[in-house]
């Protein structure tokens, strides 16, 4: 029989709920339950929010382009730009004249849907950011970004 030592926590934890990816999680969960009711309101979903923000930021991005950016798949891109397409929040060309990459913009009623949808958005990251002192979020941002680039995002 082998001997089967527990692993040691990477810092000292008396249950799960003190791991830092458990907090992450919950802290993740908790932003998107809020969000995903606020969007709802709004008749968008966390993706489709996330691409009308991208294309106001950067018009023209193809589907792969909006996919990495929104971290989800290619596959799940094209459901939620038919999605916005059909709601007429953007527009793409049927046709290209290079490639394969159909750039998509925001059309007039996709940039008011993005600004009422801004709007609660940022209410909610207000709500977060509140709950500590200000002058620590500068080191909570470049923490997070530690983290993901240490896992290799």
């Amino acid at each position: 029989m082998e001997d089967r030592t527990p692993a040691a926590p990477p810092h000292p934890a008396h249950d799960v709920t003190e791991h830092v990816g458990y907090r992450l999680k919950r802290a993740a969960a908790a932003l998107r339950g809020a969000m995903d009711k606020a969007l709802r309101e709004r008749g968008l979903t966390v993706p489709q929010y996330a691409c009308l923000e991208l294309l106001d930021q950067r018009p023209g991005l193809s589907n792969a382009e909006l996919a990495r950016g929104t971290f989800v798949t290619r596959q799940s891109m094209n459901v939620v730009l038919r999605g916005l397409q059909d709601a007429d929040l953007i527009s793409r060309p049927a046709t290209t004249d290079h490639g394969r990459a159909l750039p998509a913009h925001l059309t007039e009623a996709g940039r008011e849907r993005l600004e009422e949808a801004r709007s609660a958005v940022y209410a909610i990251e207000r709500t977060m950011i509140d709950a500590f002192p200000q002058r620590r979020l500068a080191a909570l941002l470049a923490d997070l970004d530690r983290m993901a680039e240490a896992l290799g995002g």
